[in-house]
Parts: C-alpha cells; sequence; structure tokens
C-alpha cells in the first residue's frame, strides 16, 4: 500500500522532505555505487524503483488516476535534484518520462490498462527503438521494416544505441509500414516484449568500458497489431509528442550539481605541489567558471518552470536548456579528471578489479575516465547539440 507524503505546497518544505526521504530510503549500497560514479545493477535499480512506488514517487508527474501525484514541473524539479544531491540514481526517463505520458495521450483503454500500471509499479523496463546505423539524427531516414498480414505485423531490421536494453522488458520501436511522399510519412509506433522470438540484443562496450548501449536486431519478429500505439503510419506524430515530455528536465539541474559536489570533494583530498587542490588558482578559476554557468542555467529553467506555471507554451527555444546542461555534465566531468591527474588514468573495470577494499575517494578515481568519456554521449543522445542549434535558428531566430 502507498505511503502519502509530499502533501505541503511550500516549495522549501517539500524540499526538505524529499531529501529526509532520500536519505532514510535510499540503500546503503546504491548510494556508495552512484556516490562513485559507478554503474548500478539492475536488481540495486529495480528494488530502488520498488521502494519509490511503495511510497507514491516513482511517477509522482502522472496523474493520480494512473499512479502519480499530479506534481507541478516545479514540484518534480525538486525532486529530482534532491534524489541527485542525496546519492540516487537517475531513474529510467524512457520507461516513466517518455513510454508512459505517450500511453496516455495515444494508447487506447486497453493499452493503458494493460502497461501504465505495471510500469507505475516500478516492475517493468523500457527502451528506445529509434536510431539506426543509417538513421540517427535523420530519424526520418529509418528502414526497419514493418509488414502487416491483417493480425500481425512482421518486423525485420535493427537498431543501435538502444540504451539498457539488455535490461528491458518492451522496447517501443519505430517501423516503417508504407514508404509515403515523405520520409515522415509511413512509419508506425509499435510495443514489442524484448523475449519475442526473433529479437537479438548485443551489448556495445564503449571507449568508457561500460555495456551501456546495444544493438537491437529484428529478424521475422512477429508483433500483434494490438501492440501498435496510434493509427498505422501516423507514428511520425506520437514519436514528435515523446520528445516533449522531457524537455524542461534536459536540463538536468540535479545531475549536474551532484558532479559540482564530487568534483570539491575530490579538490578538498588531494594535494598538487604541497597545496590542495582546490586552493590552486587554475581549479578555482574552472570551478568558479562552472558554478557561475550552473548558477545561470538552474535561472533560466526557472524561468521556463514559470512560464509553464502560467500556462504559457514553451516554444523551441527551450532547446537551450538541452544544451547548456548536457555540455555542462560534460565540463564538469572533465575537471574531475584534471582534479584527479595521474589518478585518473584507469578505466573503472581495469582499476577496481584488484581495488576491492579501495577508500571512497580512491574509487572516484577508479571511474573517473570512464564518466568523462559516458558523458561525451549528453551531447549525442536526446538530439544532438548541432540538430538544437538547428532547431533554435530555424524555429526562434528565424535564420
Amino acid at each position: 500500500m502507498k505511503t502519502r507524503m509530499f502533501i505541503t505546497t511550500d516549495l522549501e518544505e517539500f524540499r526538505r522532505e524529499v531529501r529526509q526521504f532520500v536519505a532514510k530510503q535510499l540503500p546503503d549500497d546504491l548510494r556508495q555505487t552512484v556516490r562513485q560514479g559507478q554503474m548500478p545493477t539492475r536488481v540495486q535499480l529495480h528494488d530502488w524503483h520498488e521502494r519509490l512506488a511503495t511510497a507514491g514517487v516513482l511517477v509522482p508527474h502522472w496523474p493520480d488516476k494512473w499512479g502519480g501525484r499530479g506534481w507541478t514541473v516545479a514540484q518534480q524539479m525538486v525532486f529530482d535534484e534532491e534524489m541527485a544531491l542525496g546519492g540516487a540514481p537517475e531513474l529510467n526517463a524512457i520507461t516513466f518520462d517518455m513510454i508512459g505520458p505517450v500511453l496516455m495521450r495515444f494508447g487506447n483503454p486497453e493499452q493503458q490498462q494493460r502497461f501504465l500500471p505495471a510500469i507505475a509499479s516500478g516492475q517493468q523496463w523500457w527502451c528506445q527503438g529509434y536510431s539506426e546505423p543509417n538513421a540517427g539524427s535523420d530519424l526520418a531516414g529509418l528502414i526497419t521494416r514493418a509488414e502487416s498480414n491483417g493480425s500481425e505485423y512482421v518486423v525485420n531490421g535493427s537498431k543501435i544505441w538502444t540504451s539498457y536494453a539488455q535490461y528491458a522488458d518492451w522496447i517501443f520501436v519505430l517501423v516503417r509500414t508504407d514508404r509515403g511522399d515523405k520520409p515522415q510519412e509511413g512509419i508506425s509506433f509499435l510495443l514489442i516484449e524484448m523475449n519475442t522470438p526473433g529479437i537479438t540484443v548485443r551489448p556495445i562496450v564503449g571507449i568508457h568500458g561500460w555495456p551501456v548501449f546495444c544493438e537491437v536486431f529484428f529478424n521475422d519478429v512477429r508483433v500483434p497489431v494490438a501492440q501498435r500505439i496510434g493509427e498505422e503510419n501516423k507514428g511520425w506524430t506520437v514519436a514528435k509528442s515523446l520528445l516533449e515530455f522531457e524537455r524542461l528536465k534536459l536540463a538536468r539541474i540535479g545531475e549536474n550539481k551532484r558532479r559540482m559536489a564530487r568534483v570539491k570533494e575530490i579538490a578538498l583530498s588531494r594535494t598538487r605541489g604541497g597545496d590542495l587542490v582546490a586552493n590552486t588558482p587554475w581549479f578555482r578559476e574552472r570551478f568558479a567558471d562552472l558554478e557561475s554557468r550552473l548558477i545561470a542555467l538552474e535561472a533560466n529553467a526557472g524561468r521556463f518552470v514559470a512560464r509553464q506555471a502560467a500556462g504559457e507554451r514553451l516554444g523551441a527555444e527551450v532547446s537551450m536548456l538541452k544544451m547548456r546542461g548536457s555540455r555542462l555534465i560534460q565540463l564538469w566531468e572533465e575537471l574531475i579528471v584534471d582534479a584527479l591527474g595521474p589518478e585518473a588514468m584507469p578505466l573503472s573495470q581495469e582499476w577496481l578489479a584488484g581495488q576491492a577494499n579501495a577508500s571512497p575517494q580512491d574509487a572516484f578515481a577508479g571511474t573517473a575516465s570512464s564518466r568523462r568519456f559516458l558523458a561525451r554521449g549528453y551531447t549525442i543522445a536526446g538530439g544532438t547539440s548541432e540538430i538544437q542549434h538547428n532547431i533554435i535558428a530555424k524555429q526562434v531566430l528565424a535564420l
């Protein structure tokens, strides 16, 4: 049974309640894993999802009808920030911020009843089948094909850069069901269970040493027509709306503050030339620059939150939050590596293998290079910075 918590409307009191909740409920092993910059396991994440679901705060931005709390964007951002600062892992946005809202908007009653309670319980993990080897930023160029025989689609093709597909129970996939006169036409939106015969998942170990991304292959995969969202050949409309659900959160204020705290701890525990790294001029200058950028980013995000609360429509200019927030994460990770110096050279699995009793400070060094390389993807995933610049240039500046 869910516990009703966080009923105050005062944001500062709300923040205190969230902070206390994370301190009490987050398992110590998961907090330490995240704090040291390591990858949580599927078991750790599912356990945390269940704890949040029991407390009624796994999907608090959802309507109460579907297990949510109907929180405002401001409440959700405070919650996300305190979760990050308290050492909690990022939640699976694909599951809770993308497919959930899509099902609410475009799913039929049967689909909603089938999937939404399972997602809200923390028991169901989703991944996103959009990008293909020759269709990344040009998503409309996808060629994965779905042929209909009346009651089923037969899907053939592949997807790539599918985050954590090795953990997922379901995948939502864009497939081509008709050639169409324009690339955006003839695309449909299907839901496919990952254990369906004909699906092969191949994890990709990146330069960071972690298998975050996967290739997913479809070989005569049979999918019931009942698992199509919306009309056939109208999947592009669903796909575009899905990206709207995460726009404000892409500023990643909490994740940036988490990294800022990590930088501080490292700089106060290391010396360079007899002085604390935190006291060296080069570090102080770079830290002040990044902190100023973060303050500006938070203020800008607050402006958009206020506009949304006032009922205003958020236009394409909100893309600047994604560009600034993702780049700032990369800069924090680079500063972490530079503050650690030669300690940061090894990759995590190479270093941690022989360091079972490593201190927390040493563990920072053991994952620093992996985190820096992994952060390179922040300006690619969710729409590259180049694409975001084009959106702002065309839709905001009319260039």
